[in-house]
């Protein structure tokens, strides 16, 4: 009996150190410069402020970039998808239980869109816009099938196949423009 109780208690404590480790380091993650991986970070304290409008063609074919909204005060690393010259971030899961728990930030985004993009140490001000009903949604969604294969066979969807998904809520895409 004494082995049980000493197995649990110590259970207990390694689960209560896991805990408050996990809890200081997400907390901790709110004053960095930045996210780190999955985790959301701080605000932003280092680059570059660009004020032109650069050609967005460098993005085409980078994966993350990060970007911070200025209120609240977050960052996270996202997908990027450009097409045309314009630049969009999409939201995925956003009609799952998990996607309202895991995904705030899109819905801070709709209230504030005001957010920076961070890209090889160089600050873009945005503004984060979501479109529903864009004239070049087909191409944009292509775009993103393209970068981002969904499904188990990793292949690309057409047109037809993706834009329930938007149309549904399922995905957001929000357009970043000048500021």
């Amino acid at each position: 009996m004494t082995f049980i109780k000493t197995f649990i208690k110590r259970s207990l404590f390694v689960f209560g150190a896991l805990a408050l480790a996990i809890t200081v380091f997400l907390f901790g993650m709110r004053f960095a410069d930045g996210p780190w991986i999955v985790v959301s970070g701080g605000p932003f304290t280092t680059g570059t402020v660009v004020s032109e409008e650069p050609d967005w063609s460098f993005i085409k074919d980078r994966q993350e970039v990060e970007f911070q909204l200025l209120e609240p005060e977050s960052s996270r690393i996202t997908w990027i998808v450009e097409h045309n010259g314009r630049i969009f971030i999409p939201s995925g899961y956003m009609t799952t239980w998990w996607g309202k728990i895991w995904k705030q930030w899109p819905i801070h985004a709709l209230e504030d869109g005001r957010a920076i993009l961070r890209v090889d140490g160089k600050l873009y001000p945005r503004q984060l816009v979501r479109i529903e009903d864009d004239p070049d949604m087909p191409y944009i969604l292509s775009e993103l099938a393209r970068k981002y294969p969904l499904g188990p066979q990793d292949r690309e969807f057409s047109f037809e196949e993706a834009y329930p998904i938007v149309s549904s809520g399922y995905l957001w895409i929000f357009e970043l423009t000048p500021r």
